[in-house]
């Protein structure tokens, strides 16, 4: 996999923890977000392949923080893949994932495989 840079967005350390060494197993970077307005911050002022986004967040959450990203954010940036990070049913948030923003949905638990096939299926252009 060509190194990716990602940003982990979740108010539960533990959770951020866990996907940070499994995304790190998987050969990419990453950094740490703890709601919606630090990751914000942190895309304006760094580069990132991609998001993985809890949904329930104080501060700011998931479906705000994507939104806000589509809709304020300029191009190329407003386009960057956001996967929707939920332990719910996803039918809890949305009808669909794909019109409240996100580009992919990931379920916990989360694997190595699990997430391998997600970023795949997310951004096929930088994974062989």
């Amino acid at each position: 996999m060509k190194h990716l840079k990602i940003l982990i967005v979740d108010d539960i350390i533990i959770n951020r923890m866990l996907l940070l060494a499994i995304i790190e197993e998987l050969g990419c970077e990453c950094r740490e977000a703890e709601n919606g307005k630090v990751a914000v911050d942190l895309l304006q002022k760094e580069h990132f392949d991609l998001v993985f986004m809890d949904i329930e967040m104080p501060v700011m959450n998931g479906l705000e923080t994507t939104k806000y990203i589509r809709e304020q954010l300029t191009a190329p940036l407003s386009a960057i893949p956001v996967i929707a990070l939920t332990a719910h049913n996803p039918s809890m948030f949305f009808d669909d994932f794909k019109s409240a923003g996100f580009t992919n949905l990931l379920t916990k638990p989360y694997s190595i495989d699990k997430l391998l096939r997600i970023i795949k299926e997310t951004n096929s252009s930088v994974c062989p």
